[in-house]
């Protein structure tokens, strides 16, 4: 039988979905510099990781991505140890980002409606997450941050989001 098991990680973090229609798909000289651009940023981050494992640079937050495929285009699920640190990564000239974020500007004006981009930022207490793994190997949070068994926690997805409260309140953390 299969262990029922939820994510490793402890404390705070953010929830970060990033993604781009592709509103002309007839169009790829529109979208397709959008969509080669972010396997840059991506490779950037988890070396960025890489090296704050190593202890080579700091750690810029980034725990972890997937990638979804949808029929308007992709989205990528990232988890960071906080909202600022998302904030921090985009804004910063000397990465991969704000220069592709300021090119997907400049492209966007001269082929309006082509292709869009989106992000949603979600900013989540360390009692406000939970998750199960059942029959499945690591994915979403639990492949960035490692998997344990579910009776840690509790079991039931209502014990899970409160253990971490309960845990601090009592001094048993």
């Amino acid at each position: 039988m299969a262990d029922r098991l939820t994510h490793a990680h402890e404390g705070d973090l953010a929830v970060f979905l990033i993604g781009m229609t592709i509103n002309r798909p007839w169009r790829p000289d529109h979208w397709m510099p959008t969509f080669a651009a972010m396997p840059a940023m991506v490779r950037e981050l988890y070396e960025s990781k890489s090296s704050a494992e190593r202890g080579e640079q700091d750690w810029l937050g980034f725990l972890g991505a997937r990638t979804l495929i949808g029929s308007r285009g992709p989205t990528l699920v990232q988890y960071w140890r906080s909202a600022e640190d998302i904030y921090a990564y985009a804004g910063a000239e000397a990465r991969a980002h704000r220069p592709a974020w300021l090119e997907f500007y400049r492209t966007a004006r001269r082929h309006e409606g082509s292709v869009g981009v989106w992000h949603e930022t979600y900013s989540v207490r360390a009692d406000g997450h939970e998750s199960v793994y059942y029959g499945t190997g690591p994915i979403g949070l639990g492949a960035v941050t490692g998997l344990v068994p579910v009776r840690r926690r509790g079991g039931t997805a209502r014990e899970r989001l409160g253990s971490r409260v309960r845990a601090e309140a009592s001094g048993t953390s």
